[in-house]
């Protein structure tokens, strides 16, 4: 299979070319440069919001591919520059939203994907909808327009090496959480780390994206993609400091308090569980890495890149 990811150096996007390499694919990345590819990888050079360099990039690559994913699309008009420029060169685009799209307002703790109400405050999942709507769009009327086959994937909190640990604010991606948690600092989380979470480990997520390729079912659709374990936020936590040896502990951010601080952070102060039955249904590859396992690796390698620092800053 030919893939193309656009990104290819991020944490997300980084996996899915990784996981993509793995499986055997020829796979191409489309980044600004800016960071090394995977090795492996066929590197195109641009900046997407540079239409005509994108353009170009995608033209003077000079072949197609089976599958676009698409892991650095933040708004609508990211949405169609990949249907007009990828249209006729690939098969079937995956987008890869957010669950943040989704109003976090008194919603109820589990939602399926045929959950109605819309972010309509934080411009991050405000415009990551006005993307969605764009795809689903094109896809209720590709009959008549032709182009690609056209998937969305709304992942909640991804997690996986690569990336900074942390799912609920105030500790959302915190560089210094594991020291915090070593040291025996309370990590102070809103609603005392309550809400609940499904994290989803990111080579998971990239094994779910490629199944959609092919799949009937998944055509012009919208799937919630969320880890196996349904759990509070504080138990994230937990299980990080059982992979250190300590016990975590925690202070409570009253919830009403921060969100008058921070009222664009709505959908992350909500229980955020979404049921996989559309997907299991459609047959994707559903995410199977159970919490615990996910977070171990996902520590071990933060450990392992810092032993890696303090080892070079010793030796220089």
């Amino acid at each position: 299979m030919k893939l193309l990811i656009l990104g290819g150096s991020g944490f997300v996007s980084g996996t899915m070319a990784r996981m993509g390499l793995k499986q055997g694919y020829d796979v191409t990345v489309l980044t600004r440069g800016r960071r090394e590819a995977p090795r492996g990888t066929r590197v195109l050079i641009a900046d997407r919001d540079d239409q005509a360099a994108f353009s170009n990039a995608i033209s003077d690559a000079r072949t197609t591919w089976d599958l676009v994913i698409d892991c650095i699309g933040f708004h609508a008009g990211h949405a169609r520059q990949d249907l007009e420029v990828l249209g006729r060169r690939t098969r079937h685009l995956v987008f890869l939203s957010t669950d943040c799209v989704l109003d976090g307002t008194d919603r109820p703790w589990s939602v399926t994907e045929t959950y109605n109400s819309f972010e309509t405050f934080a411009e991050y999942g405000k415009n990551k909808r006005a993307a969605e709507v764009a795809l689903l769009d094109h896809a209720a009327h590709r009959d008549g327009r032709g182009g690609p086959v056209v998937t969305i994937l709304r992942p909640c909190h991804i997690y996986g090496p690569g990336s900074l640990l942390g799912c609920l604010p105030r500790h959302g991606r915190d560089p210094d959480l594991l020291e915090r948690i070593r040291g025996g600092e309370p990590l102070r989380l809103v609603g005392g780390g309550r809400f609940l979470q499904q994290p989803v480990f990111a080579p998971d997520l990239a094994m779910m994206a490629f199944s959609c390729l092919g799949n009937e079912d998944a055509r012009g659709e919208t799937f919630h993609a969320a880890g196996p374990d349904v759990v509070e936020s504080r138990e994230y936590y937990r299980i990080i400091g059982d992979v250190l040896g300590v016990r975590a502990s925690f202070e409570e951010i009253p919830v009403a308090k921060y969100l008058r601080e921070e009222p664009a952070m709505g959908s992350f102060c909500c229980h955020r569980v979404y049921p996989m039955d559309k997907a299991r249904s459609a047959g994707l590859s559903l995410p199977a890495t159970s919490l615990r396992e996910g977070l171990r690796a996902h520590v071990v390698s933060l450990l392992t890149s810092m032993d890696l620092k303090n080892h070079h800053e010793r030796n220089r």
